[in-house]
């Protein structure tokens, strides 16, 4: 009976990080420069690889669909983000809500998948190099990166049914900076046991795939490897990974620890960082990662600047 009466919310106030003001504006400035640089860094990745013949390879192929996921990833987390910071009222409607629990589930698995892609194009330019112009044709690599947008729209769509058969009538305050579904499914005042089993089947089933994909190709590589006598080769070998380790480590291990807690722990201001880390830092990181450690790419970065 009391579920009958439910009047539906029409918004959502987010909890955010603190109310002091001073704080809040660093808090502004940390983050207003984190996604500049992201931007940055992620467009001038894609365009230094399709302005570059010489990058129109696979492993940058990959590379130019994760800038793109992490400058979306990003879009659709700051900029709202930011706002909150400068405003005395936090809150974001319920369609809102929706369209970002969709956009940024659709992301986060796009993104475990092209990692684990990019892990298998490491396995078989390692381990199977003759047969990589084969393997990795042209074909394969656009099947492999609209699958991965294919699945991230499975997720997408499985979480924003989940959310819609939620119902919230006692509180409507997010203890986020933005619509997850974790913490909707805490605020819920109806039966989350779908909810539940949505996010469970989604993280356990896409996650743990990608994961497998992932530390299977690596116990192959590091096999190959150490395989190998020449000490130049086995540096070239793991200098190859070792970006596509970084980020790899980086985000699945906190997105990981943040979706198979307990949906309970999620307001804990530790948990906040850590879902800081892989939605703001690491669409940072990346383009970072791989243009710092990457003679190719600094070498079309100084011809399409005309460096000598």
């Amino acid at each position: 009976m009391a579920q009958s009466n439910c009047t539906q919310v029409t918004e959502f106030s987010l909890a955010g990080f603190t109310e002091d003001p001073v704080t809040q504006g660093n808090l502004f400035l940390l983050f207003l420069l984190t996604y500049l640089v992201t931007i940055v860094g992620n467009l001038g990745i894609i365009i230094l690889i399709r302005a570059s013949p010489h990058l129109h390879s696979p492993m940058y192929y990959f590379l130019a669909n994760l800038a793109f996921v992490d400058l979306c990833f990003s879009t659709i987390i700051t900029p709202k983000m930011l706002v909150d910071l400068m405003s005395e009222k936090k809150s974001i409607a319920y369609v809102g809500c929706v369209a970002q629990v969709f956009l940024f589930d659709l992301c986060a698995i796009s993104e475990c998948f092209l990692l684990a892609a990019m892990a298998y194009d490491h396995y078989v330019a390692i381990c199977l190099p003759l047969l990589y112009p084969l393997v990795m044709s042209p074909k394969c690599c656009f099947q492999l990166v609209s699958g991965s947008y294919l699945v991230g729209l499975t997720n997408g769509v499985g979480q924003t049914i989940s959310m819609s058969t939620l119902s919230f009538c006692s509180s409507s305050t997010i203890d986020l900076f933005f619509c997850d579904i974790s913490p909707l499914i805490s605020l819920s005042t109806s039966n989350t046991t779908l909810s539940h089993i949505i996010r469970t089947t989604a993280a356990s089933l896409f996650g743990v795939s990608c994961t497998l994909v992932v530390l299977l190709s690596y116990v192959a590589i590091i096999a190959t490897t150490l395989s190998i006598n020449s000490d130049e080769g086995k540096g070239k070998a793991f200098s190859t990974c070792t970006s596509h380790l970084t980020t790899v480590s980086v985000f699945y291990g906190v997105s990981f620890f943040t979706y198979l807690n307990p949906s309970s722990d999620t307001s804990r201001i530790g948990d906040k960082w850590a879902v800081v880390l892989y939605t703001v830092e690491t669409p940072m990181l990346n383009p970072l990662i791989y243009s710092l450690r990457n003679k190719e790419v600094k070498e079309a970065l100084k011809k399409l600047m005309k460096i000598k």
